[in-house]
């Protein structure tokens, strides 16, 4: 029994920790720039909807956890067994199955008609004075100018510098 309790004890601790790492972080994050636990805003204008996207996705994913978390909670409290309360049955509820499918089935349309309006403005090229195409490779890079007229350059990037640049030679 001990050492569940040296157990529990530890993970409390290690919980403890991990919660003032984070609001200490936050905290450092509003004045400087080294510990920044968000995204950066975008400089571009595709850079700043995506930076838009993330804050307001993030904050409908809290909205939901506060309110998920918030009726769990108040059901544990208040409709235990030993306040008297007897479980309910939900089973085969036909309106709590078309709710709890409904329900996340808007909120996924929510959350994806903002999203793909500006996937939409990411991919928009049309009035791009030169296009390029940037493909990553596990070790390197390749680069393709893309031209109007089918003549494409293109070239790998390695992630090294030549022995040759670096000793300038």
């Amino acid at each position: 029994m001990g050492f569940i309790i040296e157990r529990l004890r530890a993970k409390v601790g290690y919980a403890a920790a991990l919660i003032a790492t984070a609001l200490s972080g936050g905290a450092l994050a509003s004045g400087s720039k080294v510990n920044q636990m968000d995204m950066s805003p975008g400089v571009t204008s595709a850079g700043q909807a995506i930076y838009d996207l993330h804050s307001a996705i993030l904050w409908i994913c809290v909205a939901i956890g506060v309110v998920v978390f918030g009726v769990m909670f108040y059901s544990i409290i208040y409709h235990r067994k030993s306040r008297g309360h007897k479980a309910s049955n939900f089973h085969e509820s036909t309106t709590v199955e078309i709710a709890w499918t409904v329900v996340p089935f808007l909120i996924l349309i929510g959350m994806a008609v903002p999203a793909t309006s500006t996937l939409i403005h990411i991919y928009d090229t049309e009035d791009a004075e030169m296009d390029i195409l940037i493909t990553g490779y596990q070790w390197k890079w390749k680069y393709e100018y893309l031209n109007d007229n089918g003549e494409n350059v293109s070239f790998f990037s390695n992630l090294r510098t030549p022995q040759d640049e670096i000793y300038n030679t």
